[in-house]
């Protein structure tokens, strides 16, 4: 209350003159009083309904709001609270829409240009985050690489549309067979990686089989054509103190093994 207070008595409403001119003085026969703020007079009154100062402390206790005690809840101190509270609310609402169009602009970066997966840079930050968690808490975790093959084929048969869908259902398979916990993403024009967390090289291994077997029973139907998809795949367990560009260039050497090995047994 006495900050109030003080704001009243260093800014006294001005007394005019009939005439309206604010420059002319009222003069008064008795001394100049100070004028009373409208909660000292409240509280003027208070105490004499109790029965005069002895009682002051039987009438202290009053209700308040926002800790502002009610004889100090003029109208202009309520229209400033209510002021500050829609200008917090309105602070709070565009926060709200700040933090929406940040997760907007994120999953954007980390989203590909053309297919709904993680992008290299993102798909490469993840690698990183699985290798330190392989170390940190000893978990396995591991890296399977999958490269298309005759895609530019594709392209010249039926057109870049048809590759661009190739590319789109490639992506729908492996997403479909992945845990929430795993990560897919696009490392090049024709490079898939796949992410498995809790998984050692023989789980990835078999796992990479059971994709594999998928995208072959799983061909992409385009403008009434049956368009077959040609892959090669390899799997690799990622170690504690791997890179992400070793990772990688592990697993795509454990791809190459691979097409070799099919290749061989189909001569």
């Amino acid at each position: 209350m006495g900050g109030l207070n003080t704001i009243l008595n260093r800014h006294p409403y001005p007394f005019s003159s009939q005439n309206g001119d604010p420059n002319m003085k009222v003069e008064r026969n008795s001394p100049a009083r100070p004028a009373r703020s409208v909660a000292q007079a409240a509280y003027a009154r208070r105490i004499e309904a109790t029965g005069g100062v002895d009682n002051v402390d039987a009438a202290a206790p009053s209700a308040s709001v926002l800790g502002i005690p009610e004889a100090e809840f003029t109208p202009k101190v309520r229209d400033a609270i209510m002021g500050l509270m829609n200008e917090v609310e309105n602070l709070r609402r565009e926060l709200a829409q700040t933090k929406s169009r940040l997760e907007d602009v994120e999953k954007t970066a980390d989203q590909d240009g053309m297919l709904p997966l993680l992008n290299r840079r993102a798909f490469v930050r993840e690698l990183t985050r699985y290798i330190a968690f392989t170390g940190r808490y000893n978990t396995p975790a591991s890296l399977i690489y999958f490269d298309l093959n005759h895609l530019k084929k594709t392209n010249d048969t039926y057109g870049h549309a048809a590759g661009d869908a190739v590319l789109s259902h490639f992506a729908a398979v492996l997403q479909a067979h992945v845990r929430d916990s795993d990560c897919v993403g696009r490392l090049g024009g024709d490079e898939f990686g796949v992410l498995l967390s809790h998984a050692n090289q023989e789980q990835a291994l078999k796992k990479a089989d059971v994709l594999a077997a998928a995208l072959d029973g799983s061909p992409t139907e385009w403008n009434g054509n049956s368009i077959p998809v040609s892959f090669a795949y390899g799997a690799f367990e990622l170690k504690a103190g791997d890179n992400p560009d070793s990772a990688m260039a592990r697993a795509d050497q454990a791809m190459y093994a691979q097409k070799k090995a099919s290749r061989s047994a189909a001569e």
